[in-house]
């Protein structure tokens, strides 16, 4: 199987069709991969709220646990305290919750960048690329194969008129001759779906 054609002119222009969809899917996944790190800035409030929930609750259950040892007014010295350490928490999860909505909002995003844009450059690229390595297999098989020649020979003459221009024409003209089973032509001719195959003989 051959990905690239052998003539220099289709095999450039292969080349570059290649490059720029290698270049293009890399700067969309760079671009988005930068808008992920950009939203996941938002996030910062929540880290915050998440640390200082975490600290406030930390120091209030530490003074509500010593707070329950002094006597006879203790427990009643540790409920505000113990309140105020669960409001802690609650600020703590509401900070959690924060980061974890921005990161799902930052994934998706990045998902959504990256999968539209490389869907259509696939679409676009892809099927031509394997099209073309589909055809020069099949052409190459054919050209193998017994009476192949023939048969490239005969494409070539129910193709373009145009590619023609270059094959010298015999008496009779190159039907005729193709006809007759000329061989010099019939291998002119098979050269000329080769070459628009991006093939050699």
């Amino acid at each position: 199987m051959r990905l690239y054609a052998q003539t220099p002119a289709r095999r450039s222009r292969q080349v570059f069709a290649d490059l720029v969809a290698v270049v293009v899917i890399t700067a969309v996944v760079k671009f988005a991969l930068a808008v992920h790190d950009a939203i996941l800035l938002l996030a910062e409030p929540g880290r915050k709220a998440q640390s200082a929930g975490d600290s406030l609750a930390s120091g209030l259950g530490d003074a509500g646990h010593a707070a329950s040892k002094v006597p006879l007014v203790g427990d009643s010295l540790s409920k505000p305290l113990q309140s105020a350490a669960e409001a802690g928490n609650g600020l703590s999860d509401a900070g959690q919750s924060l980061q974890d909505t921005v990161g799902h909002v930052a994934t998706l995003t990045a998902l959504a960048l990256i999968a539209f844009p490389v869907a259509l450059v696939l679409l676009l690229w892809l099927p031509a690329r394997l099209r073309w390595v589909r055809r020069s297999a099949t052409t190459r098989r054919l050209l193998d194969a017994p009476g192949g020649a023939d048969l490239l020979a005969l494409r070539a003459l129910t193709g373009p008129q145009r590619a023609l221009a270059a094959v010298p024409v015999p008496p009779g003209g190159l039907a005729d001759a193709w006809r007759r089973g000329d061989q010099h032509v019939i291998a002119d001719l098979s050269k000329v779906t080769l070459r628009q195959s991006g093939l050699r003989a």
